[in-house]
């Protein structure tokens, strides 16, 4: 079947990431809840109940005045809250304080990262590898500013020192490093005096850090301050001139990905650029579900949903990543954060031991996964003609229902031994 004459003045822009996983898993007939499918590919927790947690939100009530648009930047109240909880979180006895200027409200984390890149000036932006899939467009679309990778190295555990970062931003000339912590996929955690270490380099130096905290309810590792949180919100001195810009929202560690609602936490001057922005990017977002989130925020409501989700993932974590060492997959580090496993499967049978194939095995029997190669952001194709240094690597996730999760795992190891 020949495919119909391109549309004048359209490019082609082709499926990436999860997006792809997805569509290829579409066609031979998966659909969103579908039970005969083990979807250990997909970003997303579990959204039903968990046993501690608090009860989930069912109906949502519309005000007549949330029928209009909701501001650019967020409803006030909203903004209030999230100021609210980072300095409850993060900000004790300290003198500088998050305000609701501080704060924008999203619709989505794609949109949130969008408004702050669209609003970077014309700079040398370093990124990592392996990352976040959906960095590749987002870095490629923006022509102002130049991306630069950063490698991290698998022997090393993904680490990356605050001594390193000064080396990359001074080496580099980068006026902005934009990553995820924990990190997607490699489940790596920048924390405690390290993280204090990268805020401290970025303040010095006057280096933007654009940091992803979408997983940074799902810490495995101990801490310093014991509360199983992490955010570089703790290190900043001032909130209005230390250049720490952070990202989050309901979408992982509320469990609440379909509501598309998250912010932006940083300076004042950074809050009006990405008003800004996005007042041409998406002209803000849901006020209804803005307002209903605000009961969200609330004490008791975040600390009993945290407990819940450590309770119920670490559990699932257990089950993912004992399962894929027994099918001979190898780990360059246990999972310290977020909620997948990153998977080197070098040392699998030749049938499936790089990610694409690996990938077309799982879908024959219904698992869902993503391949390493979409990690390897390479924004515009610049790296192009060249193998991935991920492609012997998959990433699994331990977001679904254990259920789920355990049946997954079964048909993995039931693809290595019959591969």
């Amino acid at each position: 079947m020949s495919l119909p004459p391109p549309i004048p003045g359209f490019r082609t822009v082709p499926f990436t990431g999860v997006i792809f996983v997805m569509a290829e898993a579409g066609k031979l007939g998966y659909r969103y809840g579908h039970p005969d499918w083990c979807n250990l590919g997909q970003g997303q927790p579990e959204t039903g109940e968990l046993p501690g947690a608090p009860p989930r939100v069912h109906h949502v009530e519309i005000g007549v005045d949330d029928q209009d648009y909701a501001p650019i930047p967020g409803i006030w109240e909203l903004r209030r809250a999230v100021a609210e909880l980072y300095n409850r979180l993060y900000r004790r006895g300290k003198g500088s304080q998050y305000t609701e200027r501080n704060v924008c409200i999203c619709g989505g984390g794609r949109s949130s990262l969008t408004r702050a890149v669209a609003a970077l000036g014309q700079v040398n932006l370093g990124h990592f590898l392996p990352d976040y899939t959906a960095y590749e467009e987002l870095l490629d679309i923006f022509k102002l500013f130049t991306s630069i990778p950063i490698l991290l190295e698998g022997r090393e555990g993904y680490h990356f020192s605050p001594e390193h970062l000064r080396e990359e931003i001074t080496g580099r000339g980068l006026s902005a490093v934009l990553l995820s912590n924990p990190c997607n996929p490699t489940g790596h955690v920048i924390v405690d005096d390290e993280l204090q270490g990268w805020v401290a380099v970025a303040r010095n130096l006057s280096c933007s850090l654009l940091i992803d905290e979408f997983y940074s309810h799902y810490i495995w590792r101990d801490t310093a301050d014991g509360d199983g949180l992490v955010s570089a919100a703790r290190y900043v001195e001032d909130v209005d001139t230390d250049p720490v810009v952070l990202f989050d929202g309901l979408t992982k560690n509320w469990r609440y990905p379909g509501w598309r609602c998250s912010w932006i936490v940083g300076p004042r001057q950074v809050i009006d650029a990405v008003s800004s922005s996005g007042s041409f990017l998406d002209g803000g977002g849901s006020k209804p579900l803005q307002r209903s989130a605000v009961r969200l925020l609330a004490p008791d409501v975040v600390e009993a949903e945290t407990e819940a989700i450590r309770s119920a993932f670490l559990r699932k974590r257990d089950i993912l990543t004992e399962g894929l060492r027994r099918a001979g997959v190898r780990f360059d580090l246990e999972p310290e954060g977020t909620f997948y496993c990153w998977g080197d499967i070098s040392g699998l049978p030749p049938a499936i031991n790089d990610g694409m194939s690996f990938f077309r095995a799982g879908l024959e029997r219904k698992v869902i996964c993503v391949p390493g190669e979409f990690f390897d952001v390479n924004p515009g194709k610049r790296r192009s003609g060249r193998p991935s240094r991920f492609r012997h690597y998959v990433r699994f996730s331990f977001g679904p229902e254990q259920e789920t999760v355990a049946e997954g795992m079964r048909r993995i190891e039931e693809l290595v031994r019959t591969a």
